[in-house]
Order: structure tokens, then sequence, then C-alpha cells
């Protein structure tokens, strides 16, 4: 089997999540037969959205490819980066490092496609909206996309940072909000474009139409790299 390499720590329970997922997805009767998995977890890599947005000059790329460096070295045959605001830095790290990179959101619109859904709700950080790092992948595979208001992107940024980060409870009722304004606007399914936002999903109920897109990221790795189950060959919620 191929070695997986994670660059994680963006946050901290989105990369232990995704640890989980793995394995939770993988076909494995014993330790022997579950993926080799070559992880660097570090939180201290600067904020994604604040370097992209302009309101901070830490850049995170030279943390991204040092850790992704140093993975490749190891011996990792796959990369996969558990955060997809960082996606923003994907083809720049790709053309330094020697080694493949899955890419979160290219790997959700082929899926998409196979599910025949045609438009989509996206509830992301600011930076992933505002980089486009949905809208123009989307578009590029016939699929539409719906943004939040500014009064919603604002509840999502709050989920993401003031409760998933901060470690309290996520305020549904937000969510709930947001979600129902997508739907409205023609979204077939709603798509958690945040790691963050992917502890929704493990800790409640959302209802139908939901797509995490870390679930589509861990899918993509365990083909990569292992067997996978069948019950994870379908993941929008019912």
């Amino acid at each position: 089997m191929k070695k997986l390499g994670i660059i994680g720590g963006l946050g901290p329970m989105a990369t232990a999540y995704f640890l989980r997922l793995i394995v939770d997805m993988t076909d494995a009767v014993t330790d022997q037969e579950h993926i080799e998995i070559l992880l660097h977890s570090k939180p201290q890599i600067p904020d994604r959205t604040n370097y992209i947005l302009g309101k901070s000059k830490d850049n995170p790329m030279p943390d991204l490819l040092e850790i992704g460096k140093e993975l490749s070295s190891r011996g990792a045959d796959v990369l996969a980066i558990p955060c997809i605001t960082a996606h923003f830095f994907q083809k720049d790290l790709e053309s330094l490092i020697d080694c493949h990179i899955i890419h979160a959101i290219e790997e959700t619109a082929s899926y998409l496609k196979e599910e025949k859904v045609d438009h989509v709700g996206i509830m992301a950080t600011d930076g992933t909206i505002e980089s486009k790092l949905f809208q123009d992948i989307m578009e590029k595979n016939g699929i539409k996309c719906s943004i939040p208001s500014k009064e919603a992107q604002a509840k999502v940024m709050h989920i993401i940072y003031d409760d998933v980060k901060a470690g309290k409870d996520v305020e549904m009722n937000l969510f709930h909000q947001v979600s129902r304004e997508l739907f409205a606007d023609g979204a077939q399914v709603v798509l958690l474009g945040c790691t963050e936002l992917s502890m929704i999903k493990r800790d409640h109920e959302t209802g139908p139409g939901v797509l995490d897109v870390m679930e589509v990221l861990a899918r993509a790795s365990v083909m990569s790299c292992g067997n996978l189950k069948k019950e994870y060959e379908h993941l929008i919620t019912e």
C-alpha cells in the first residue's frame, strides 16, 4: 500500500477527526491492513484566511512547504491537507514537492458529478469564499454555486472561529439559518467547505442534502492508499 502523509494541525481537532475518518473508512479486519500514515501536526502555522485576505503578512506557505517536503522525504507517496482554505496554496506546493497532493475541492466536484448534482451552496471561511476556491472549480465542472449573504457569512465565521476553534458547542441555530438560505437559493446540496465545519456533521443532525468536504478528502485518501468500505461510497446526508 502507498503511504499517506498528512500536513496537519490546521486546526488540531480537524486533523484528529480526519485521522478517525480514514480509519473508519478503511476496509480492514486486522491492524496490518490499515494505511500507513505519516503525520506532522503544526498548529502554529499562520492563519490562512487572514493571509489570503491581506489582514496578516504571516505567510503560511513556508511552513506548509517545509512539512510537505519532510513528509515526502520520509516516504509519503500521497499528501493530504485537512484544511480547505490551505488548498489556496496547493498548486504552488505541488510544484515544489515531489509528491502528489490530493485536492479536496477537485475530488468534491468529481463526486458531485457522479451524484448528478449541478447546484451547491458553500459554507466556508472568508478566505475560501473570497479566493473563489470552490466557485472556480465547481463552475469549471458545470456546477452552479450559491454563497451566503454577508450576514449569513458572518454566522459561518462565528461557528468556525468562536465555536469550533474555541472548543465550544456549535450554535446549530446559526448553521440551520445559513443552510436554509442556501437551499432557498436553489442549492441541491450544501457543502461543509471548512474542516472545522465537519464537527457539525460529526456531532449533530444536519438534515438532508449536506456533504462534508473533509469526508470527501478522507474517502479519496483511502482510495489512493488502501481499500474503501462500501458504506462510504455515498456521503451526502439523506
